[in-house]
């Protein structure tokens, strides 16, 4: 016994970080020593395990682990620009103009994530890009537009 805390006291006056785990990886010795909110590259580097990027800044940081062993990275807001709907909080990133670039967008009452649609009378290639998903040409001549649908069970019928 005497033995164990003659090894224990050298450590103690160390001041030696806690550490979570240590791992053996081709033939050296990796410590996990950083604790939340310490900078980091790799998750094997946090006490945690999870190395995460917090804000828009690509820094990454050591946080703590969801109930359910996650570790998840922060998500962009409503309104920030995206590529990818895993980018956004509210996992929906879509064009929300006639500016072809997309954004966070909020989802509808009903989960739905919907994209922007053209409004009538404006310029289509196909029903898909308008609201009233009615996309004709209105004359021979005429270039097609979105349409109001018409008739008695709202067809998508020239007016």
């Amino acid at each position: 016994m005497a033995l164990a805390g003659c090894l224990l006291l050298p450590l103690l006056l160390l001041g030696a970080r806690p550490v979570s785990s240590v791992t053996v990886e081709t033939d050296h010795l990796v410590l996990s020593h950083k604790g939340i909110g310490d900078t980091c590259e790799e998750n094997r580097e946090c006490q945690t395990d999870c190395c995460v990027t917090n804000s828009l800044n690509p820094q990454k940081f050591c946080t703590s682990q969801t109930i359910f062993l996650q570790c998840l990275s922060w998500r962009k807001p409503n309104g920030y620009s995206c590529t990818d709907k895993k980018e956004c909080k509210s996992n929906c990133c879509v064009t929300n103009n006639y500016n072809p670039s997309k954004f966070c967008t909020p989802r509808t009452i009903f989960s739905q994530c919907l994209q922007w649609l053209k409004p009538n009378h404006d310029h289509c290639m196909h029903h898909k890009e308008c609201r009233s998903l009615c996309c004709i040409r209105l004359t021979e001549a005429s270039p097609p537009r979105c349409v109001p649908r018409n008739g008695l069970l709202a067809h998508c019928l020239p007016p």
